[in-house]
């Protein structure tokens, strides 16, 4: 360990260099590596983010898509600093919890109850559980692309090509208990048609990777359909939809009930923790008073008093509806300023995106790869492509979430658009120049 105190380390270069020392591969979660090194965020506020050297980033990544209201919004900054200085931690039951799942249930169409957990993943293994404990099926449907975590149960399909575990230490019970099927009512038909163990079915309602391939349209209702001929306990990933689309997710929008959502990121507004929600007869399996007919679930920081603080906070708030209306019509002027861009430069990309996202294809008949929902297309950018794209922005003090896309917040202002696009036209002109893409 070196001598220095981390505190005068103002280069995220060498920040980097004694991060390897004690992290491996200097990072804490694989979607933050960057080349030839990441960023060290010292501060963040509104929109913007500030690295340890003082350089100024408009934020698009947003917490992963966590900070629905910005960076240290005043309401939520405050609630915490009240809870923390009443005990972070007290392993008891609190008010804040009942006030928080109050919140939720009033917001979200099928969470009648709701068990909070420690993060998303921990949110997708326990409906997963639930599921295998109502339907009485081992198996699960999951569909190529579509992200739920880091745990077994969702190894499978995670990664092309889909039929292959991407990552080693995954139990082959695990893989065995995994069905993964194109995002396609047929193709699911068929797999319960010739799998009498399958109980349950996950989706990421918005499409692989927060909408990166969205849905065909009708899918969600054909899913419900299926659901409910076969017995099938139907599980909404709402991880990043959730309160986003709407303040009821996706599930509020498009009118479809799941029996199962699955919460994180804005439901904590912004802080460790998530929630799984619920119709009674599915989440009521946690109630321990059912005995050896219950569901076990544990977690010591579930319902943690500080991060229900926050996601009080943050819901009172984003119940209003007003911060997804700004952050979409946001979002909105971002897609069509950046196909604006590619149209004026005749380069062959589309920009598309639902809600308060955007995404990015560059390649042969693009629009075409979106309307087909074409997820070998729509995910195959190439990787050099991509990391030049994420330096560039980031020399110009611009940084999206990841691949080509980005999502914004109540706290992006028409000042952040025009700079973004500003910014993201001088890279294309660069990758052009670079002969990285083409022109039509």
């Amino acid at each position: 360990m070196s001598d220095k105190p981390i505190s005068s380390i103002k280069s995220s270069e060498e920040m980097y260099k004694r991060a390897c020392q004690s992290l491996p591969g200097g990072i804490s979660h694989e979607n933050r590596v960057a080349k030839p090194f990441p960023i060290y965020v010292d501060n963040a506020g509104g929109s913007k983010k500030y690295d340890i050297s003082g350089k100024e980033y408009i934020d698009y990544a947003m917490g992963s898509a966590s900070l629905m209201l910005g960076h240290a919004h005043p309401d939520i900054v405050e609630a915490i600093r009240e809870q923390a200085g009443k005990g972070t931690f007290y392993a008891d039951n609190h008010p804040l919890e009942v006030e928080w799942a109050e919140l939720i249930k009033d917001m979200v169409p099928s969470a009648d109850q709701v068990r909070f957990v420690g993060s998303g993943t921990e949110a997708t293994l326990l409906a997963i559980r639930i599921g295998r404990g109502h339907s009485g099926r081992p198996k699960l449907i999951r569909f190529q692309g579509h992200f739920h975590g880091w745990h077994d149960y969702v190894a499978l399909g995670m990664t092309a090509p889909y039929d292959e575990i991407a990552t080693k230490g995954v139990l082959e019970a695990a893989i065995e208990a995994t069905v993964v099927c194109p995002a396609d009512a047929n193709a699911v038909e068929e797999a319960i048609k010739n799998d009498p163990e399958i109980g349950s079915i996950i989706c990421e309602v918005s499409g692989a990777n927060w909408g990166c391939v969205p849905l065909k349209e009708g899918f969600l209702e054909d899913l419900r359909r299926i659901a409910d001929e076969n017995g099938i306990v139907l599980i909404f990933d709402e991880v990043i939809t959730g309160f986003r689309w709407s303040p009821g997710g996706v599930q509020e929008t498009s009118g479809v009930t799941p029996d199962l959502t699955t919460m994180a990121k804005i439901v904590t507004g912004g802080m460790p923790g998530g929630a799984v929600g619920g119709k009674k007869e599915f989440i009521g399996l946690l109630d321990p008073a059912l005995g050896d007919d219950s569901v076990f679930h544990r977690g010591t920081f579930n319902g943690n008093p500080v991060a229900a603080a926050s996601g009080v906070a943050a819901l009172k708030i984003i119940k209003t509806g007003a911060p997804q209306k700004h952050a979409d019509a946001i979002a909105a002027k971002i897609r069509g300023g950046m196909q604006k861009v590619l149209d004026e430069h005749q380069v062959d990309g589309f920009a598309y995106g639902e809600s308060s996202t955007f995404h990015l294809y560059i390649g042969k008949d693009s629009r075409e790869a979106w309307e087909s929902r074409d997820i070998n297309r729509l995910k195959s950018n190439p990787k050099d492509l991509v990391l030049y794209y994420q330096n560039a922005l980031r020399e110009r003090g611009v940084d999206f979430m990841s691949n080509l896309g980005g999502v914004t917040s109540s706290a992006h202002t028409d000042e952040d658009v025009d700079r973004t696009l500003e910014v993201f036209e001088s890279v294309i002109e660069d990758l052009i120049q670079l002969g990285k893409i083409g022109r039509v």
